[in-house]
């Protein structure tokens, strides 16, 4: 699943007005290298959400939530090619900045569940 997430933290921690991700199993990733730093957090829902980033620049890599146990929720910024993935769904629609337009075909949730 590729999603953009209109909540308040992912537009924080992007700097931006959403995080544009990729929800990944688990088992299905790796660390090549290094040894990211983290930082966890309570969600509005009460989940915990732990931000994987470089130490060296502060580019946050992935999120982890004991909300959505087993997955991955990758930073589609990080990767060098996205030209071929297109977001399906947008997270937290009833957030999006009013001038943004919703991205057409991709299915509108007010929440992850």
């Amino acid at each position: 699943m590729q999603a953009l997430c209109h909540c308040n933290d992912c537009r924080k921690i992007t700097g931006s007005t959403f995080s544009t991700n990729i929800f990944a199993p688990t088992a299905d990733l790796s660390l090549v290298s290094g040894a990211p730093k983290t930082m966890s957090k309570r969600t509005d829902k009460g989940n915990i959400i732990t931000s994987y980033f470089c130490g060296e620049c502060g580019t946050t890599l992935w999120r982890e939530s004991d909300g959505i146990e087993g997955i991955k929720v990758v930073k589609a910024g990080i990767l060098d090619e996205m030209s071929d993935r297109r977001p399906d769904q947008e997270l937290y629609s009833d957030r999006r900045a009013a001038w943004l337009p919703a991205i057409e075909g991709a299915e509108q949730k007010k929440s992850t569940d």
